[in-house]
Protein backbone atom coordinates (compact mmCIF):
# COMPACT_ATOMS: atom_id res chain seq x y z
CA UNK A 1 0.00 0.00 0.00
CA UNK A 2 1.43 3.44 -0.94
CA UNK A 3 1.11 6.71 1.18
CA UNK A 4 0.38 9.80 -0.83
CA UNK A 5 3.35 12.49 -0.05
CA UNK A 6 2.89 15.86 -0.22
CA UNK A 7 3.20 17.72 -4.06
CA UNK A 8 3.67 21.33 -2.93
CA UNK A 9 7.09 23.20 -4.79
CA UNK A 10 9.37 23.29 -1.63
CA UNK A 11 8.84 19.81 -0.57
CA UNK A 12 9.64 18.43 -4.48
CA UNK A 13 12.55 20.59 -4.36
CA UNK A 14 13.80 19.54 -1.09
CA UNK A 15 13.86 15.83 -1.95
CA UNK A 16 15.82 16.93 -5.23
CA UNK A 17 18.37 18.88 -3.57
CA UNK A 18 18.86 16.57 -0.84
CA UNK A 19 19.36 13.49 -3.67
CA UNK A 20 22.07 15.87 -5.11
CA UNK A 21 23.70 16.72 -1.92
CA UNK A 22 24.03 12.99 -0.82
CA UNK A 23 25.57 12.21 -4.74
CA UNK A 24 27.92 15.45 -4.43
CA UNK A 25 29.41 14.33 -0.93
CA UNK A 26 29.24 10.51 -2.33
CA UNK A 27 31.52 11.95 -5.08
CA UNK A 28 33.87 13.49 -3.18
CA UNK A 29 34.64 10.93 -0.64
CA UNK A 30 35.13 8.91 -3.50
CA UNK A 31 37.92 11.53 -5.17
CA UNK A 32 39.31 11.48 -1.50
CA UNK A 33 39.74 8.02 -1.57
CA UNK A 34 41.27 7.02 -4.76
CA UNK A 35 44.71 6.04 -4.85
CA UNK A 36 47.04 3.24 -6.16
CA UNK A 37 44.92 0.72 -6.80
CA UNK A 38 43.12 3.44 -9.71
CA UNK A 39 46.77 3.82 -11.06
CA UNK A 40 47.17 0.55 -11.41
CA UNK A 41 44.07 -0.19 -13.61
CA UNK A 42 45.28 2.52 -16.08
CA UNK A 43 48.41 0.95 -16.43
CA UNK A 44 47.16 -2.32 -16.74
CA UNK A 45 44.82 -1.06 -19.64
CA UNK A 46 47.55 0.78 -21.55
CA UNK A 47 49.74 -1.79 -21.17
CA UNK A 48 47.19 -4.53 -22.52
CA UNK A 49 47.56 -5.49 -26.11
CA UNK A 50 43.79 -5.79 -26.50
CA UNK A 51 40.71 -4.00 -25.48
CA UNK A 52 38.52 -2.81 -22.49
CA UNK A 53 35.59 -5.06 -22.09
CA UNK A 54 32.94 -4.02 -19.94
CA UNK A 55 30.62 -6.21 -18.13
CA UNK A 56 27.94 -5.96 -15.53
CA UNK A 57 23.72 -6.70 -14.87
CA UNK A 58 20.91 -4.56 -14.27
CA UNK A 59 21.67 -1.37 -13.43
CA UNK A 60 25.59 -2.16 -13.40
CA UNK A 61 25.40 -2.74 -16.97
CA UNK A 62 23.62 0.31 -17.88
CA UNK A 63 26.62 2.15 -16.27
CA UNK A 64 29.10 -0.27 -18.25
CA UNK A 65 27.52 0.21 -21.34
CA UNK A 66 28.37 3.61 -20.59
CA UNK A 67 31.89 3.63 -19.74
CA UNK A 68 32.56 1.23 -22.45
CA UNK A 69 31.01 4.00 -24.98
CA UNK A 70 33.37 6.90 -23.04
CA UNK A 71 36.59 5.05 -23.55
CA UNK A 72 35.51 4.05 -27.53
CA UNK A 73 35.15 7.51 -28.16
CA UNK A 74 38.12 8.56 -26.12
CA UNK A 75 41.12 6.84 -27.47
CA UNK A 76 40.72 3.31 -25.67
CA UNK A 77 38.93 0.30 -27.82
CA UNK A 78 36.57 -0.86 -25.74
CA UNK A 79 32.85 -2.27 -25.84
CA UNK A 80 30.39 -3.71 -23.64
CA UNK A 81 29.57 -7.50 -22.68
CA UNK A 82 25.87 -8.60 -21.04
CA UNK A 83 27.54 -10.53 -18.05
CA UNK A 84 24.04 -13.43 -18.44
CA UNK A 85 24.90 -13.57 -22.52
CA UNK A 86 29.00 -14.01 -21.66
CA UNK A 87 27.90 -17.08 -20.13
CA UNK A 88 25.77 -18.19 -22.53
CA UNK A 89 28.21 -17.66 -25.86
CA UNK A 90 29.51 -14.04 -25.51
CA UNK A 91 32.19 -15.17 -23.39
CA UNK A 92 34.12 -16.08 -27.17
CA UNK A 93 34.03 -12.08 -27.65
CA UNK A 94 36.82 -11.83 -25.03
CA UNK A 95 40.22 -12.30 -25.87
CA UNK A 96 43.17 -13.26 -23.41
CA UNK A 97 44.86 -9.81 -24.29
CA UNK A 98 41.62 -8.01 -23.22
CA UNK A 99 41.32 -6.39 -20.17
CA UNK A 100 37.74 -7.00 -18.00
CA UNK A 101 36.29 -4.20 -15.82
CA UNK A 102 33.52 -6.19 -14.16
CA UNK A 103 30.95 -3.16 -12.71
CA UNK A 104 28.61 -4.85 -9.41
CA UNK A 105 28.19 -2.52 -6.31
CA UNK A 106 27.31 -6.06 -4.23
CA UNK A 107 30.47 -7.59 -5.29
CA UNK A 108 28.46 -10.40 -5.46
CA UNK A 109 26.88 -11.01 -8.70
CA UNK A 110 26.31 -14.76 -9.48
CA UNK A 111 26.80 -14.09 -13.52
CA UNK A 112 29.65 -11.92 -12.72
CA UNK A 113 31.57 -14.24 -10.30
CA UNK A 114 30.97 -17.00 -13.33
CA UNK A 115 32.44 -14.59 -15.97
CA UNK A 116 35.53 -13.74 -14.00
CA UNK A 117 37.66 -16.85 -13.47
CA UNK A 118 37.12 -17.74 -16.73
CA UNK A 119 38.51 -14.60 -18.06
CA UNK A 120 41.28 -15.22 -16.13
CA UNK A 121 41.83 -18.72 -16.74
CA UNK A 122 42.29 -17.77 -20.44
CA UNK A 123 44.82 -15.09 -19.19
CA UNK A 124 43.02 -11.47 -19.32
CA UNK A 125 42.91 -9.48 -16.84
CA UNK A 126 40.16 -8.02 -14.95
CA UNK A 127 39.52 -5.03 -12.73
CA UNK A 128 36.55 -5.30 -10.47
CA UNK A 129 34.20 -1.60 -9.79
CA UNK A 130 32.44 -2.55 -6.39
CA UNK A 131 31.01 -1.06 -3.20
CA UNK A 132 32.16 -3.76 -0.86
CA UNK A 133 35.92 -4.07 -0.64
CA UNK A 134 35.76 -7.23 0.71
CA UNK A 135 33.53 -9.02 -1.36
CA UNK A 136 34.51 -11.81 -3.37
CA UNK A 137 34.71 -10.29 -6.73
CA UNK A 138 37.25 -7.93 -5.64
CA UNK A 139 39.05 -10.60 -4.10
CA UNK A 140 38.90 -12.20 -7.40
CA UNK A 141 39.82 -9.48 -9.52
CA UNK A 142 43.55 -8.33 -10.36
CA UNK A 143 42.66 -4.87 -9.46
CA UNK A 144 39.78 -3.20 -7.38
CA UNK A 145 38.29 0.02 -7.61
CA UNK A 146 36.05 1.23 -4.76
CA UNK A 147 33.08 3.09 -5.77
CA UNK A 148 31.42 2.71 -2.37
CA UNK A 149 28.55 4.81 -1.30
CA UNK A 150 28.00 5.47 2.87
CA UNK A 151 24.02 5.23 1.80
CA UNK A 152 21.90 5.92 -1.49
CA UNK A 153 20.58 9.08 -2.13
CA UNK A 154 17.13 7.17 -2.58
CA UNK A 155 15.06 7.78 0.89
CA UNK A 156 14.72 3.80 1.15
CA UNK A 157 18.43 3.43 1.02
CA UNK A 158 17.62 0.64 -1.64
CA UNK A 159 17.50 1.98 -5.49
CA UNK A 160 20.84 2.55 -7.47
CA UNK A 161 21.17 6.12 -7.08
CA UNK A 162 24.73 7.76 -5.43
CA UNK A 163 26.59 4.42 -5.71
CA UNK A 164 25.83 4.02 -9.79
CA UNK A 165 26.44 7.71 -10.08
CA UNK A 166 30.29 7.22 -8.33
CA UNK A 167 30.53 4.09 -10.70
CA UNK A 168 29.49 6.07 -13.59
CA UNK A 169 31.66 9.13 -12.45
CA UNK A 170 34.93 6.24 -11.30
CA UNK A 171 34.70 4.94 -14.89
CA UNK A 172 35.25 8.96 -16.66
CA UNK A 173 38.20 9.00 -14.66
CA UNK A 174 39.57 6.17 -16.18
CA UNK A 175 38.64 7.12 -19.37
CA UNK A 176 39.97 10.48 -19.18
CA UNK A 177 43.23 9.29 -16.84
CA UNK A 178 43.71 7.27 -20.31
CA UNK A 179 42.97 9.36 -23.01
CA UNK A 180 45.64 11.99 -21.39
CA UNK A 181 47.88 9.14 -20.89
CA UNK A 182 47.86 8.28 -24.80
CA UNK A 183 47.85 12.29 -25.67
CA UNK A 184 44.45 11.53 -27.13
CA UNK A 185 43.89 15.47 -29.11
CA UNK A 186 40.92 16.98 -30.20
CA UNK A 187 41.26 15.88 -33.74
CA UNK A 188 41.75 12.23 -32.64
CA UNK A 189 38.18 13.02 -30.59
CA UNK A 190 36.63 14.17 -33.84
CA UNK A 191 37.69 11.46 -35.90
CA UNK A 192 35.44 9.55 -33.50
CA UNK A 193 32.61 11.68 -33.64
CA UNK A 194 32.48 12.47 -37.84
CA UNK A 195 28.75 12.71 -37.61
CA UNK A 196 28.70 15.73 -35.01
CA UNK A 197 29.14 19.07 -34.04
CA UNK A 198 32.70 18.96 -32.72
CA UNK A 199 33.45 16.34 -35.62
CA UNK A 200 32.20 18.99 -38.73
CA UNK A 201 34.46 21.64 -36.91
CA UNK A 202 37.76 19.69 -37.16
CA UNK A 203 37.78 17.50 -39.76
CA UNK A 204 35.82 20.19 -42.12
CA UNK A 205 38.05 21.93 -44.07
CA UNK A 206 37.70 25.24 -46.16
CA UNK A 207 38.57 23.43 -49.65
CA UNK A 208 35.46 21.03 -48.18
CA UNK A 209 33.05 24.12 -48.70
CA UNK A 210 34.34 27.09 -50.59
CA UNK A 211 33.22 27.81 -53.98
CA UNK A 212 35.59 27.15 -56.88
CA UNK A 213 37.22 30.24 -58.26
CA UNK A 214 35.37 29.53 -61.96
CA UNK A 215 31.92 29.82 -59.46
CA UNK A 216 33.13 33.13 -57.58
CA UNK A 217 31.88 36.11 -59.84
CA UNK A 218 34.30 38.78 -61.46
CA UNK A 219 34.72 41.55 -63.23
CA UNK A 220 37.75 43.50 -64.16
CA UNK A 221 39.25 47.04 -62.01
CA UNK A 222 37.98 48.89 -64.92
CA UNK A 223 34.48 47.67 -64.68
CA UNK A 224 32.09 49.99 -64.18
CA UNK A 225 29.90 50.00 -60.54
CA UNK A 226 26.86 49.24 -62.64
CA UNK A 227 28.75 46.06 -64.08
CA UNK A 228 30.22 45.30 -60.90
CA UNK A 229 26.68 45.24 -59.55
CA UNK A 230 25.28 43.02 -61.86
CA UNK A 231 28.16 40.26 -60.57
CA UNK A 232 26.88 40.61 -57.25
CA UNK A 233 23.65 40.14 -58.09
CA UNK A 234 23.92 36.85 -60.27
CA UNK A 235 26.87 35.49 -58.17
CA UNK A 236 24.50 35.33 -54.93
CA UNK A 237 27.58 35.68 -52.78
CA UNK A 238 27.31 39.37 -51.58
CA UNK A 239 30.38 40.15 -53.49
CA UNK A 240 32.47 40.18 -56.89
CA UNK A 241 36.05 39.71 -56.91
CA UNK A 242 38.05 42.67 -58.82
CA UNK A 243 40.89 41.74 -60.72
CA UNK A 244 43.79 43.75 -62.36
CA UNK A 245 44.90 43.99 -65.87
CA UNK A 246 47.30 40.91 -65.50
CA UNK A 247 44.14 38.30 -63.42
CA UNK A 248 45.24 39.07 -59.70
CA UNK A 249 43.26 40.17 -57.40
CA UNK A 250 43.02 43.67 -56.65
CA UNK A 251 40.34 43.81 -54.60
CA UNK A 252 36.50 42.87 -53.98
CA UNK A 253 33.23 44.90 -54.21
CA UNK A 254 30.53 44.11 -51.86
CA UNK A 255 26.81 45.26 -50.69
CA UNK A 256 28.64 47.15 -48.11
CA UNK A 257 31.02 48.81 -50.60
CA UNK A 258 28.04 50.01 -52.56
CA UNK A 259 26.49 51.69 -49.69
CA UNK A 260 29.38 53.32 -48.76
CA UNK A 261 29.81 54.72 -52.29
CA UNK A 262 26.46 56.26 -52.78
CA UNK A 263 26.20 57.74 -49.40
CA UNK A 264 29.75 59.45 -50.41
CA UNK A 265 29.04 60.04 -54.03
CA UNK A 266 25.69 59.87 -54.71
CA UNK A 267 25.10 58.06 -58.31
CA UNK A 268 27.82 56.02 -58.79
CA UNK A 269 26.63 53.73 -61.75
CA UNK A 270 29.27 54.52 -64.16
CA UNK A 271 32.16 55.20 -61.28
CA UNK A 272 34.99 52.84 -62.04
CA UNK A 273 34.41 50.06 -59.34
CA UNK A 274 37.93 50.31 -58.93
CA UNK A 275 37.41 53.33 -57.15
CA UNK A 276 35.18 52.06 -54.93
CA UNK A 277 36.35 48.77 -53.53
CA UNK A 278 37.45 47.48 -51.06
CA UNK A 279 41.86 46.76 -51.67
CA UNK A 280 43.28 43.79 -49.29
CA UNK A 281 40.64 41.97 -48.97
CA UNK A 282 40.31 38.94 -45.90
CA UNK A 283 41.34 35.67 -47.43
CA UNK A 284 42.38 32.22 -45.90
CA UNK A 285 44.17 29.44 -47.38
CA UNK A 286 42.00 26.40 -48.55
CA UNK A 287 43.93 23.96 -46.47
CA UNK A 288 42.50 25.70 -42.77
CA UNK A 289 39.44 24.27 -40.66
CA UNK A 290 36.49 25.81 -42.02
CA UNK A 291 36.27 26.96 -38.36
CA UNK A 292 39.42 28.88 -38.16
CA UNK A 293 37.14 30.79 -41.42
CA UNK A 294 34.41 31.20 -39.29
CA UNK A 295 36.16 32.83 -36.67
CA UNK A 296 37.99 34.94 -38.91
CA UNK A 297 34.55 36.05 -40.08
CA UNK A 298 33.56 37.27 -36.95
CA UNK A 299 36.42 38.69 -35.86
CA UNK A 300 36.99 40.86 -38.60
CA UNK A 301 32.95 41.36 -39.15
CA UNK A 302 32.61 40.22 -42.83
CA UNK A 303 30.51 38.13 -44.20
CA UNK A 304 33.02 36.70 -47.39
CA UNK A 305 36.51 35.77 -47.24
CA UNK A 306 38.38 34.80 -50.74
CA UNK A 307 40.88 31.34 -50.71
CA UNK A 308 43.80 30.89 -51.71
CA UNK A 309 45.77 28.00 -53.10
CA UNK A 310 49.14 26.64 -51.77
CA UNK A 311 50.81 29.79 -54.10
CA UNK A 312 48.48 32.44 -52.35
CA UNK A 313 46.65 32.79 -55.70
CA UNK A 314 42.78 32.89 -55.87
CA UNK A 315 41.28 29.38 -55.41
CA UNK A 316 37.89 30.27 -54.24
CA UNK A 317 35.63 31.83 -52.06
CA UNK A 318 32.95 31.45 -49.28
CA UNK A 319 30.50 33.16 -47.25
CA UNK A 320 29.10 32.77 -44.06
CA UNK A 321 26.02 30.85 -45.35
CA UNK A 322 28.37 28.72 -46.86
CA UNK A 323 29.50 28.04 -43.59
CA UNK A 324 25.99 27.66 -41.85
CA UNK A 325 24.91 25.61 -44.74
CA UNK A 326 27.94 22.75 -44.18
CA UNK A 327 26.76 22.70 -40.44
CA UNK A 328 30.16 24.29 -39.12
CA UNK A 329 28.64 26.98 -37.50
Amino acid sequence: MTHAAPTDSPTLLASARRVLDIEARALDTLSARLGEEFARAVRLILDSPGRVVVTGLGKSGHIARKIAATMASTGTPAYFVHAAEALHGDLGMIHRDDVVIALSNSGETAELLAVVPLVRRQGGSTIAMTGKPASTLATLADVHLDAGVEFEACSLNLAPTASTTCALALGDALAVALLEARGFREDDFARSHPGGALGRRLLTHVRDVMRPREAVPAVTAASTVTEALLQVTRGGMGMTVVLDANGAVAGVFTDGDLRRAIDRLGDVRAVPVADVMSRHPKSIPAHRLAAEAADLMETQRVSQLLVTDEHGALAGALTMHDLMQAKVI
